[in-house]
């Protein structure tokens, strides 16, 4: 795979602690972490599908989850399972 990619991640809105339905990337933190120091260029886009992550790469989704599965630490990803296999997903996307 190429050393750099363009990862677009893909997120919908969600409710954080009973607050409004709204898209928000405090929990998208740690994914941008890992993919930036990897190398990779991240872009946001929001999305109309509630509590959904997306990664695509080339045009293909090559990971998803739900976004509050992500830890919400607002730190580097490293400690967090999904963090991992996003990475993971991008490496094997070529």
């Amino acid at each position: 795979m190429p050393e750099y990619a363009v990862v677009i991640m893909r997120y919908g809105p969600y409710s954080a602690v009973g607050l409004s339905v709204e898209h928000r990337t405090f929990r998208l933190q740690g994914l941008q972490a890992v993919l930036a120091a990897d190398g990779h260029e991240v872009i946001l886009e929001k999305i109309d599908d509630w509590n959904v992550v997306e990664l695509v790469v080339n045009e293909e989704v090559v990971f998803h989850c739900n976004i509050n599965d992500l830890e919400f630490v607002g730190g580097d990803g490293k400690l967090d399972p999904l963090c991992e296999q996003a990475r993971r997903a991008v490496l094997d996307a070529y």
